[in-house]
């Protein structure tokens, strides 16, 4: 295989996955991991992604278009995972907590507690489905025009949203710097800036590539608002340190579910 069509299959794949690590590909390609990074590193320069410590994610956009369904809903990276599997340990018995629509949010479904009961809010079609499987969660949808991806959050859904004041909140966000969470959609940002509002407790899940990265619409200025941010192994020490210097508590989850502040 020629270095021009192995990027050409990085690129599928980066586009595909949200996320590749330089020694998986170094395996499939049967290359050193040298080549790999030089690949990388070349696509980076043309601005097809954007390389992350160990591989690579899309090049971040201020306007990124909608996860396809088969990532939105799929079983998850190893840092969704750690991620998840650290949040599900904050909810308490017969709490409320509001979960969307997100794909670490899919992810979460797996680690739900199953020995207590609590409430679920979603805005999420998809999660709402299967959660009507759980005995132990009662759970609300909020209404609205439901969108391609299951997801609902129109000016209706942001009036229905109103109505509830929620014990817990697992925020996601497309981006989080030092002007707070951001997204691609005036719409989405709206809506999430109700919940965060309504919440008497916000938590961030937030995958390492997106600290530092700013999108088209804020959801939360300053990041005071927020209790907690959990991101993955992966992030830079300098990053989380911003988010300390800015008030922010930040947690790290390891691949084998144990937590470092």
């Amino acid at each position: 295989m020629f270095s021009e069509e192995r990027r050409e299959k990085i690129l599928e794949k980066v586009e595909r996955l949200g996320r590749v690590l330089a020694k998986d590909l170094a395996e499939e390609y049967g290359v050193s991991i040298d080549s790999i990074r030089r690949d990388l590193s070349i696509m980076e320069e043309q601005g097809l992604l954007k390389r992350t410590h160990g591989g690579a994610i899309p090049n971040q956009k201020s306007r990124n278009k909608p996860q396809p369904g088969s990532r939105r809903y799929g079983e998850g990276d190893v840092h969704q995972i750690a991620i998840a599997k650290t949040a599900v340990h904050y909810i308490k018995e017969d709490e409320t907590v509001f979960i969307g629509g997100s794909s670490i949010h899919y992810v979460m479904l797996k680690y739900l507690p199953k020995t207590i009961a609590f409430t679920v809010v979603t805005n999420s079609v998809e999660l709402a489905y299967h959660l009507r499987g759980f005995t132990n969660i009662e759970t609300y949808l909020i209404g609205g025009m439901m969108k391609a991806s299951g997801n609902i959050t129109d000016g209706l859904a942001n009036e229905f949203a109103r109505q509830f004041t929620v014990d817990l909140h697992f925020a996601t966000a497309g981006g989080i710097s030092s002007r707070g969470l951001s997204t691609a959609t005036p719409e989405v940002a709206n809506f999430h800036k109700t919940i965060i509002a309504n919440a008497r407790k916000n938590i961030v899940l937030m995958e390492s590539f997106k600290i530092g990265v700013d999108l088209f619409a804020g959801v939360t200025s300053p990041l005071s608002k927020l209790d907690l941010v959990i991101t993955d192994d992966e992030a830079a020490e300098d990053k989380i340190e911003h988010l300390h210097s800015n008030g922010v508590k930040t947690i790290v989850a390891d691949r084998e579910d144990q937590c470092s502040i």
